[in-house]
């Protein structure tokens, strides 16, 4: 079954199978869960799991905030938990999550995990992540792969070229794709944007022991160094075969360029293979998946996570608990990350249904947790402290939209926005 023809009638009917639907209308509560997944491929990952809860005789309200970064959503959490009223789970990941933990606003969910066996399920490190003081707070969506390269193959057929593996070969099929009218890049001129570009280009540039060092460890060394100069100096060269459209423009209407044959290509992470198949498009025919240039033995990841929030009524806390269970299971699982382009966190999932990218993705995500080049994403708030990420990232745009900034000025800049705390 395609991921376009999963509906929730069919996935209540699985539920119903494995027994999951015996919660009775006396059990049935209500969960509010704020998340920022309202464009098409999103909206229907947000769908499955609104059916799992549905399906459990639960009622679920929709808090989603637009925005594909998460930012304009965490200000109205911060509004929401300042005045007491918090939602039963939100959209939080990273290091954002201890950072919450730590106010005492988060419910401990360790009866979910166990019961589920989430230890023995997650890889320590995500695992690590969703803890507080030993504790599960969070509950893990799915694995995203944050360095990919998506392209149309017709339009780079079309500009007689391939598909780039190293930065050289992208500026050159950038430059054959110009020529043949076709806008190299799409891109949307959006902080967060700019920012996954940014991260692709270090790592790819500079390597993952680089990488560690600059936009994990934050070594102030390693920011002003020559490696960190040449990032700087690539990552401003793409913005050469962007378009003059692309300030503000939303990160699925940039993957729509690519889509229609507009655009050549996009860095982005795999949350835009959801559009594609959405918009019917077959992986390796319609669209190329490919590691970023030069990052083909690495993967940055985001894990998309529900924090969830303490709460009074006994009703919605057991809603709460079985949101908690519905996400990992691997029903759930499935569905979703079929719908949303990434791969399932759960460890030894069937991956029979997914397309020759997602299970790309998962054996590299395998392989770089082995040979330690399984990187957080700075970009997309999995390395670094939420201050400091936000300074960088302000720090990279900056960069990015001005033309008379030089990359040893963004270097320094960039090394002071990391001392943030």
């Amino acid at each position: 079954m395609s991921a376009s023809n999963l509906s929730v009638r069919c996935l209540a009917g699985a539920l119903a199978a494995t027994g999951l639907m015996a919660a009775t209308a006396a059990q049935a509560g209500e969960v509010e869960v704020l998340h920022w997944w309202t464009s098409g491929g999103e909206a229907k990952a947000a769908t499955a799991l609104k059916g799992k809860l549905l399906a459990l005789g639960h009622t679920w309200r929709d808090f989603a905030v637009a925005g594909g970064g998460g930012d304009s959503a965490m200000t109205v959490l911060k509004s929401r938990v300042v005045s007491g009223n918090a939602p039963a789970a939100a959209q939080i990941k990273g290091p954002s999550i201890q950072e919450w933990a730590r106010e005492g606003v988060l419910a401990n969910i360790d009866d979910v995990a166990k019961a589920n066996q989430w230890d023995s399920l997650l890889p320590k490190t995500i695992a690590d992540g969703l803890k507080y003081k030993g504790s599960y707070v969070a509950a893990p969506v799915n694995v995203h792969r944050v360095n990919w390269l998506w392209a149309n193959p017709a339009v780079f057929q079309k500009a007689g070229v391939k598909v780039p593996t190293t930065w050289d070969e992208f500026f050159t099929a950038a430059e054959a794709l110009k020529k043949a009218g076709v806008i190299p890049v799409a891109h949307g001129g959006q902080n967060w944007q700019d920012f996954t570009t940014f991260e692709a280009v270090a790592l790819g540039v500079g390597g993952a022991d680089f990488y560690k060092k600059a936009l994990v460890q934050m070594d102030q060394g390693t920011l002003k160094s020559a490696t960190m100069e040449k990032v700087l100096t690539t990552f401003k060269k793409v913005k050469d075969y962007t378009d003059r459209n692309a300030p503000g423009r939303d990160w699925n209407l940039a993957t729509a360029m690519v889509i229609n044959g507009q655009a050549g290509m996009q860095i982005m992470g795999d949350w835009a293979k959801g559009e594609f198949i959405a918009a019917g498009k077959t992986p390796g025919k319609d669209f190329v998946c490919a590691p970023a240039p030069g990052t083909g033995k690495a993967y940055t990841y985001n894990v998309d996570s529900f924090a969830m929030f303490k709460i009074k009524n006994d009703a919605n806390v057991k809603a709460q608990k079985d949101l908690a269970t519905a996400i990992m299971s691997p029903e759930f699982q499935e569905v979703f990350n079929l719908n949303k382009g990434s791969i399932p966190v759960r460890l030894n999932m069937d991956l029979a249904k997914f397309d020759d990218c997602a299970k790309q993705s998962s054996s590299d995500f395998v392989a770089s947790s082995k040979s330690g080049t399984l990187l957080p994403s700075i970009a997309h708030g999995m390395a670094v402290p939420s201050a400091a990420e936000g300074a960088i990232k302000d720090a990279v745009s900056q960069f990015w939209n001005t033309d008379k900034m030089t990359a040893k000025e963004a270097m320094d800049r960039i090394a002071s926005a990391a001392k943030q705390k």
